[in-house]
């Protein structure tokens, strides 16, 4: 169980449905008790926060009840998580509306707004700002046909505001030309779990150290694990939403773990990991552990966080792919500077040329290399074609912004011949 201390009460995460199994209150510490997240009954189909603690036992069991009910049998109507991205373009805001009954597409949603001078996005004498529903997922929060929307934002006249990366993403994806190439994504989610209040992470001393990376890559083991069932949770909250969630893992430093979004294609790819960023939000939050994206939360030698991208088109994924990739990797060398200026906030603390990084004002590709701006599996190399990984993308950056720019600088982006024709000098390649 991943354990922080704080003062506050034990948080137990189960399943709506069935009741899930009590779990002993933890012992309490100096500071407070001890926040935790269990593990849920089995087949059930939905997850709940459950505070324990002895003086509020019976007002928790009858909220838990609530929090449990099925209103199926009742009413028609669901509840719809309207999902957005706020003002400092990476922080997700939400509210809920009822909706008559159970809907399949977001066409069959009604638009809202809110107030945008309470997120930065607006000032206060015209705060209106308009969420168009743009993708659904189930709520494994509440269950039954209640519904996560994610949105993305207009002024009332229709046009998007600045954070609104979507637009400009949507327009790129349905471009004959990209639209052709049938462009997959496979996103490579970092994030660090950190302990409330102490701005620290998730199992290590706090004010002090864990012992040199190296032991917690993939590891097992209380001493050397610190988080994981918040990770099972998520992951299983992403299978229920009908998020392309494909796997999950511990990271080089402790208390940072990573899960792997794709294939997915062109705008999917954006929506399906803001939608996953909600979830991981919300367990973190009925869990008392703090999420951060920040590419470089502890300094010193420890791994950053990233989002390594990677993506293939139709031609890269067919026989004799290997040399559109090459080309294509060309295209991303000559556009480096504009790349990085869009790969997320304070990706320069990261981007060192250590800890699997390349350096940030370098551009640099290789077989296999994880020291590299561009790396190639090996079994792209073998086979002749398949995908590549942009190692560069920081793990607070917006996906809608970095898929569409890889999809721009390769496909409908070209260089001057001469232009290319240095950069493939340059980069030793053959093209």
């Amino acid at each position: 169980m991943a354990q922080a201390v704080v003062p506050a009460m034990q948080c137990q995460m189960g399943a709506l449905g069935k009741p899930s199994v009590r779990a002993r209150p933890a012992a309490a510490s100096a500071g407070g008790r001890v926040w935790g997240v269990r593990r849920a009954a089995r087949g059930t189909a939905g997850f709940k926060v459950l505070a324990l603690g002895p003086e509020t036992t019976g007002v928790v069991q009858r909220m838990d009840q609530l929090l449990n009910m099925d209103t199926t049998p009742f009413t028609d109507k669901i509840i719809a998580e309207y999902i957005w991205v706020g003002g400092s373009g990476i922080d997700i805001r939400s509210k809920s509306r009822t909706i008559s009954k159970p809907v399949e597409d977001p066409s069959e949603l009604p638009k809202w707004n809110y107030d945008g001078s309470s997120t930065g996005q607006a000032p206060g004498e015209d705060s209106e700002v308009i969420l168009y529903p743009q993708a659904i997922f189930k709520d494994p929060f509440r269950g039954g046909n209640n519904i996560i929307v994610v949105c993305d934002t207009y002024t009332p006249q229709g046009e998007p505001i600045p954070t609104n990366k979507r637009h400009r993403a949507a327009q790129i994806f349905s471009d004959p030309k990209v639209s052709s190439q049938v462009p997959w994504f496979g996103i490579e989610q970092e994030y660090t779990l950190m302990q409330r209040d102490v701005n620290w992470p998730l199992g290590w001393p706090v004010g002090g150290y864990p012992g040199p990376q190296g032991p917690y890559y993939c590891a097992v083991g209380s001493d050397k694990s610190f988080g994981r069932d918040i990770s099972d949770a998520h992951y299983k909250a992403c299978l229920y939403a009908g998020i392309e969630i494909s796997g999950t893992n511990g990271e080089v430093m402790p208390g940072q773990w990573e899960y792997q979004v794709g294939p997915s294609v062109g705008i999917d790819a954006g929506d399906h990991i803001w939608a996953s960023r909600y979830l991981l939000e919300r367990i973190t939050e009925q869990a008392g552990v703090v999420l951060t994206l920040d590419p470089k939360p502890i300094q010193g030698d420890w791994n950053g966080a990233g989002c390594h991208t990677n993506y293939s088109t139709k031609a890269m994924r067919e026989d004799g792919g290997f040399e559109v990739i090459k080309k294509a990797i060309l295209n991303l060398s000559l556009r480096h500077d504009l790349h990085i200026s869009e790969y997320g906030e304070g990706n320069e603390r990261r981007l060192t040329g250590l800890h699997e990084t390349a350096s940030i004002s370098d551009f640099s590709w290789g077989v296999a290399n994880r020291g590299c701006s561009i790396r190639v599996g090996r079994d792209t190399e073998a086979k002749g074609k398949g995908y590549l990984e942009d190692r560069r993308p920081a793990s607070n950056m917006d996906p809608y912004t970095v898929t569409a720019l890889l999809a721009e600088t390769t496909i409908l982006w070209e260089p001057t011949l001469e232009a290319e024709a240095l950069a493939a000098k340059k980069l030793a390649m053959n093209v």
